[in-house]
This record gives structure tokens, C-alpha cells and sequence, in this order.
């Protein structure tokens, strides 16, 4: 997410979020981020639909633009739209400079479609819109995904959309755009009120279809025939996802006459008319197709086909199919590859795999006609299981000072993975983070509530150092409501402590303030002093955000007491250099340098490596006020190298505003850009407004050290703006103050209201540091009125 030292950020007049031009060719980026680049994978061996992608060719008006900027790709189950939209979408990339955009609807998916809002999150946040700033209701984040949008030149694929109201929403508006939607619906809606194209995906050709089949097994049975072919593609309706699992089966048996194998399709079809209670001519081909393979299969094979349709999320590696299975990992393995060999699952990765959405739908009808109700629920504990205890074993590595939960051990035939190192516990972390939530969903649909509540508990300390943290709170919600409906009270407080902290994290202090005085109110009812302790560190933490210093410093020095009494030396010391903090807050650096010195040297005692680099962060903001930009650099330096070993961004953007503050300082402005420019650029991804105004305005006074005025005055304007929408008058007051020093020799009249204003904002402040801002200003003032 780095770019060159050439890169600079511009602000000015934007929609969304930050602008940034590479170099001299000015090309504009997509809200300070590499553009997304969201489409899956081409697909393989594609033949033929020539009309079809001439028809999309021909979309693009004379001037370079899609109006309407929409198309539908209609047709039945299985006739290869979304592969159309792939091959279409990966030949024509150039065409939409802005980027790619891709969502999987689940229209017809077994479980719930995709709302609009999620969708709609996941574009806003992919397009650099942080998570407080999207609204909570749909018509409300449809308006601003469309403003955000309105100058951009993007393709957006809407795959398997069940219902116009699915798509409505995420239409961008009049912009260059073009949005694809696949649908096994015509979706006529859409025709009308928007002007949507519609491309309808019939069969293929007899022609079309023994190409295809040949394509597949040409150098497995060379000798097979056009009629036998003609006949095989028949029988599969010449739809494209039966005709390769068809062709998948007649390549893996070279040596069986292709006569035998349609026969034994020609039974499969029998079979699934005797069953069906439809006439629809395609769907049967499909499910013939799909039971013929399906009973092609190994016993073993078969069963972890049907299995794997109960796992809750959208993809899978071979341990959580070895636990729905009761497998062991190598055979697990096994028994995968040869389902990605039959073509009734994908392999997307080394070690991950996905279905078709019919094929996921196929495979829990088969686990519901072919398993037990109570192997269905055994099954879906075991895969629980393996997720909530591999989580705690990546707990153990990436959160090594949280408290571990009392966990029952595994179901028989549960083997959770273990790691070995600290990386290979966020590797996890990171491959598995989609499926979290899905994991609690299922467990707390299937009424295994302690499951939903301890795998909430564990997954927060279990995520990816650099996790959006309001990802979580859906977890969290879930994993709360269950502890109360268990009458769970400690697992209640320790889930709105993970409420609360995840709240700060995206600045919603209000949330988090409530989530941790539930949470204390809890501890006190116990009698548990931990908890006690824990909740005015939190709360201290909310205090110092919102720059109530007396109450934070109060809320710390009950919770420093509380962990020495417990002999807690490692939690004391956080404690303790959160003290730090709040006096170095305040402007009492020798108080705030004392604290930090002591905590720093425990800290490295100890060897916790989080808790030096927080330390290192005070640190080098001391020493920059008392003047001493090159210790404060090395300090910056020495903790941003703990930063990037954790792979933690929400420690590295904050420490990177130290660094490039002590870069300033010392008149490196070329290194100070890329720092504040990253600083940002993570926050927003992170959500956290606060932080990222913080680097906007460290970014406008590298511009005012550089002549830059302008850009500078640009940059100000959004950080007061934002710290004005966060109620946050501190901050507010600091980005009015440099504003004013910006317009001051164009306008000074301006700059007297900004300064003014800042004085007011500062008001209510009665520490060291408030009060010498203050007099700085009065001066200021008194001078100005006196020229």
C-alpha cells in the first residue's frame, strides 16, 4: 500500500475521500488507495459465445461510455453467465481505469442472499470510504457509493442476483461506469426503470457443445466420436457447468466406452425424474448431471461432498473439511482433490476450495437426504470445534497476553492446527477471516449457543493484527445476545469489553463508553477485580480519546492499583504507559518522560514487543516537544520495525503520525509525505476517521513547509470538517489553528475567525498544554489587530 516517494497526496475538491497523483503524469488514484481489482480468476478453457461478447463489445457508446451503464446476463442455472461476465469483464480491464468491483449476490444461494447494505458496505470500504462514515440505512449508503462514483470510470459485476431490489441499490448512477449482473432472472425491472440491456444466455449449439466437450477430453480419449459427443451434450442439455462435469467424468476413465458412460447417464436421468416433481428440461439436465457425478464418487469422496454443504462459509481449506468429516488431514487432502477432479468443486488456492452455487445447494440437499439430523448437527460441531480451538491457538501467538477461555475439548475426530510461529498464526487468521462470521451465524442458528458466544470471545483476539475492527462487532453482537440467553455473566462482560474496544477503534466513543460501563457494572457484581481493572483501563482509554484527562488519568491510576495488587506486572505496565501518555497529553513532559522510561524498561524486560513499540510512540513524542527531533526519529523508527514484524497496521499508521511528525522536524519533507501518506491511507482502511485527519493535517504542514498553500489549505479544511463531524474539539481546534496559519497572508480576516473559533473550542481545556495553545493564539491575535 506504499507508494514511491514521488507520490503526493492532493485534497481540494473531492467526493469520498483523498486524492492521489503519481508523479508528473497526475493520474488520478481511487481515494488514496490502489484502485480495487476485485474480479475472480478468467475461466478456463472458455470457447465460443462470440455473439454474446460482441454484444457487450458494443455497449460502449461513440464517446468512450456505457449509457445505460447497465447490462443483465440472464439465462438458466448452469448456462455459463458468470463465466461470460469473467471472460468479458478480464479482456476489456483497460476500458474502466478506476478499477474492478465484484460482489457474489447469492441469489440462489441455499442460505440468505447478500443484503444491499453489505454489499454495499464492502464496495464503499473497497473504494477507501471508512467504516463510521457509511450510513447505517441502505438509501443513505446507496446516495453516497453513488457520489463516490460519479467521476469514476468502473466495472461492477453483481453476480447471481436473485431480485431487482438486490441490484437497485448498488446501480452507481450516471457516471462511465458499467455494471454486469448475472441472474437467472430476466430481472425485467430493471429494463424498465433503469434501461437496462439484457443479454439472455440460451444453450449452446449441438456444434458449440461437442467443441467443448472436446476441448476437455481430447487428449484423454482421442477416439470418441461426433455422434457419441452429440449424444453426451444431449443428454447434459448443452449447458456449460453439465458439459464440463460430464466431459471431467469421460476424461478421468479413458479406457470406459463413452456408450457406457451415457447409459449410465441416461439411468441418472430416470432416477432424477422419478425424484423430481419439476419439467423443467434444464434444471433436470443439471441435477441428472449432478447425481450421475455425485454417485460416480467414492464412498468416502461422496460423503465429504455432501458434508462440506453444511460448512456455513463461502470457502474451506482441507482442516475444517477433515473435521466436518471426520478425516484425518492427509486423506482429508485426498478426498478433496479427488472432488476437484470429479468438477463438482473448485480449487481456488493451495489449500482452498469453494463450490458453484448450485453445486453448494446440491450438496446440502444431498446432506439432508443422505445424513441424519443428528450427523448434520454432530458434523456442524465438529467444524465448529476446529474453528473456535485452531482460533485459540492463534490466540496464544497474536494476542500471547489476553486471557485464554476454560474450553470442553474438541469432538472426537477433531484435529485443530497448531502453529508454529507468530506469522503462521496470522496466515490463518487472514485466510479464515470471512468465514468467522458465518461460523457464529451457524451456531447460533443451530442453538449452540456457548459455541457462538466463546467463538465471539476467541475470534476477537484470533483476528489478523490488521483486521477492520467493525468487521467484528457483527461477531460480537451475536456472540452477546447468546451469553444472554445462556445467563452467561462473565462471558457477557468480557464480549462488551471486545465491544467496547472495537467501538474506539472506529471512533463510535459513545458505544464504546456505554459497552465498557456495562461491562465494569458486570465485574463489580462478581466481585471480580481483573475485570474490574480491565474496564478503567478501557475507560481510561475512552477518557483520553475524548481528552477528559483528569477522568482518564483517575480510571488509570485505579486500574495501575488494581493490577499490582493482583501481581499482574505485564497489564501494570500498559497501565502505566497509558498514564504516560495522558500527561504527556496534558504537558507534563517530565511526568510523561519519567512514566514512559519506567513502563519502556519492563516493557523490555518482559519481551512483549506491542507494549515497546506503544512505549517507543510516547517516547518519541516527548522527545520531539522538548526538542530533540533525532532521538524522536529513532524512536519512530524502532517502533514502526515492531509494526511491521507484528504485520499490524492499526499500530503502524498511528506510529507512522510520530515519525513523520520527528521527519518534519528535522526538515526531511520528503520523507515526512510518505509517511503521513501511508498513515492515511491505513486509516481509512482501518476506519478510523480521527487518525486519518490527523494525517491529513500532518500532510498539509509538509505542504505549507514546501509553498504549497493551496493543497495545504485543502487538506485542513477536511481535517477540521471531520474532527467537527466527531465531536472532537481538540483536534478541531488544532486543524483551525493551522488553517489560519495558512490563509493568514491571503486572507486574514479568515484567519482571525479560525483562530477566534479555536479559542473557543479550547475553552473548556484547563491543563498545561491547553492553556499555552491559548496564549499562543491570544498573542497571535493581540498581534494581528495591532499591524
Amino acid at each position: 500500500m506504499t507508494g514511491p516517494s514521488r507520490d503526493v497526496v492532493q485534497a481540494g475538491r473531492v467526493s469520498g475521500g483523498v486524492h492521489i497523483h503519481h508523479g508528473a503524469a497526475g493520474a488520478e488514484g481511487t481515494g488514496a488507495r490502489t484502485p480495487p481489482r476485485q474480479l475472480p480468476g478468467e475461466p478456463h478453457r472458455f470457447v465460443h459465445r462470440t455473439a454474446e461478447l460482441d454484444r457487450l463489445d458494443g455497449l460502449r457508446t461513440a464517446e468512450g461510455d456505457y449509457r445505460p451503464g447497465v447490462c443483465v446476463i440472464a439465462g438458466t442455472a448452469g448456462a455459463g453467465k458468470t463465466a461470460l461476465a469473467l471472460r468479458w469483464a478480464h479482456r476489456s480491464r483497460e476500458r474502466f481505469p478506476d478499477g474492478q468491483l465484484y460482489v457474489n449476490l447469492r441469489g440462489y444461494d441455499p442460505g440468505e442472499p447478500l443484503p444491499p447494505l453489505e454489499a454495499l458496505h464492502r464496495f464503499l470500504g473497497a473504494l477507501g470510504v471508512p467504516a463510521p462514515a457509511i450510513p447505517a440505512e441502505a438509501e443513505s449508503a446507496a446516495a453516497l457509493y453513488r457520489s463516490v462514483l460519479a467521476e469514476r470510470a468502473m466495472l461492477i459485476l453483481l453476480d447471481n442476483a436473485g431480485t431487482d431490489a438486490q441490484v437497485r441499490p448498488l446501480l452507481p448512477g450516471l457516471t462511465r461506469s458499467l455494471v454486469l449482473v448475472t441472474s437467472r432472472d430476466r430481472l425485467s425491472g430493471l429494463a424498465v426503470r433503469d434501461g437496462a440491456h439484457r443479454i439472455t444466455l440460451g444453450t449452446l449449439a449441438e456444434a458449440e457443445a461437442v467443441e467443448l466437450l472436446r476441448t476437455v477430453t481430447a487428449d484423454y480419449r482421442p477416439d470418441d466420436t461426433p455422434e457419441q459427443l452429440a449424444e453426451l451434450s444431449r443428454l447434459c442439455a448443452r449447458l456449460p457447468l453439465a458439459l464440463r462435469i460430464a466431459a471431467e467424468r469421460a476424461a478421468s476413465r479413458p479406457h470406459l466406452r463413452l456408450d457406457d458412460l451415457i447409459a449410465d447417464l441416461r439411468d441418472e436421468s430416470a432416477l432424477w425424474e422419478a425424484l423430481s416433481t419439476g419439467d423443467d428440461e434444464e434444471a433436470d439436465a443439471v441435477h441428472s448431471v449432478f447425481a450421475w457425478s455425485y454417485r460416480a464418487l467414492p464412498p468416502q469422496a461422496a460423503r465429504l461432498f455432501r458434508l462440506l454443504g453444511l460448512h456455513p462459509g463461502p470457502d474451506f481449506g482441507p482442516g475444517a473439511a477433515s473435521a466436518l468429516a471426520q478425516l484425518s488431514l492427509r486423506r482429508a487432502r485426498h478426498q478433496l482433490d479427488v472432488l476437484v477432479g470429479a468438477h463438482v468443486l473448485e480449487q481456488t488456492a493451495p489449500d482452498r476450495y469453494t463450490f458453484h452455487d448450485l453445486l453448494r445447494a446440491y450438496s446440502a440437499d444431498q446432506a439432508g437426504h443422505d445424513e441424519p439430523a443428528e450427523q448434520r448437527t454432530a458434523a456442524l460441531r465438529r467444524v465448529l470445534d476446529w474453528y473456535l480451538h485452531t482460533a485459540d491457538a492463534a490466540q496464544a501467538w497474536i494476542e500471547p497476553n489476553e486471557d485464554r477461555l476454560h474450553l470442553d475439548p474438541p469432538a472426537e475426530g477433531v484435529a485443530p492446527l497448531t502453529f508454529a510461529e507468530y506469522d503462521h498464526a496470522v496466515d490463518w487468521a487472514e485466510r479464515e477471516h470471512a468465514n468467522f462470521l458465518p461460523a457464529v451465524r451457524a451456531a447460533e442458528q443451530a442453538g449452540l449457543d456457548r459455541h457462538a458466544w466463546q467463538l465471539a470471545a476467541v475470534l476477537y483476539n484470533a483476528q489478523s493484527p490488521s483486521a477492520v475492527a467493525a468487521d467484528w462487532l457483527s461477531v460480537g453482537g451475536i456472540g452477546l445476545e447468546a451469553a444472554r440467553r445462556l445467563g452467561d455473566r462473565r462471558a457477557q462482560a468480557r464480549l462488551l469489553e471486545s465491544v467496547g474496544f472495537c467501538n474506539r477503534r472506529v471512533d463510535r466513543l459513545a458505544e464504546a463508553f456505554d459497552a465498557h460501563t456495562a461491562s465494569l457494572e458486570i465485574w463489580e457484581e462478581l466481585g471480580d477485580r481483573r475485570g474490574r481493572a480491565d474496564a478503567h483501563n478501557a475507560l481510561g482509554l475512552i477518557a483520553m480519546r475524548k481528552r477528559d484527562l483528569d477522568s482518564a488519568a483517575a480510571h488509570l491510576t485505579r486500574a495501575v492499583a488494581g493490577f499490582d495488587e493482583l501481581g499482574l506486572g505485564h497489564w501494570s505496565a500498559v497501565c502505566r504507559s497509558n498514564l504516560a501518555e495522558v500527561h504527556y497529553q496534558a504537558g507534563r513532559l517530565d511526568d510523561a518522560a519519567a512514566a514512559v522510561e519506567a513502563a519502556l524498561a519492563d516493557h523490555r524486560r518482559r519481551g512483549d514487543d506491542r507494549s515497546i513499540g506503544n512505549a517507543l510512540r510516547i517516547a518519541s513524542d516527548i522527545h520531539l516537544d522538548r526538542g530533540q527531533p533525532e532521538a524522536a526519529l529513532r524512536a519512530a523508527d524502532e517502533a514502526l520495525e515492531i509494526a511491521t514484524d507484528l504485520r499490524d497496521h492499526v499500530m503502524e499508521g498511528y506510529w507512522l503520525l510520530s515519525s513523520g511528525r520527528a521527519q518534519q522536524a528535522l526538515g526531511r519533507a520528503a520523507e515526512a509525505q510518505p509517511s503521513y501518506h501511508r498513515s492515511a491511507v491505513l486509516h481509512r482502511r482501518l476506519g478510523d476517521r480521527s487518525r486519518e485527519a490527523r494525517a491529513w493535517q500532518g500532510t498539509a504542514q509538509v505542504y505549507l513547509a514546501s509553498d504549497r498553500t493551496a493543497d495545504a489549505v485543502g487538506f485542513l479544511r477536511r481535517a477540521a470538517e471531520a474532527h467537527r463531524t466527531l465531536n472532537d474539539p481538540w483536534h478541531e481546534a488544532a486543524a483551525l489553528e493551522a488553517l489560519a496559519q495558512a490563509v493568514e497572508p491571503e486572507a486574514p480576516e479568515e484567519a482571525d475567525r479560525h483562530r477566534g473559533e479555536a479559542l473557543r473550542l479550547l475553552g473548556p481545556f484547563e491543563d498545561p498544554r491547553a492553556a499555552g495553545i491559548r496564549e499562543r493564539i491570544e498573542l497571535l491575535r493581540r498581534s494581528d489587530g495591532d499591524g
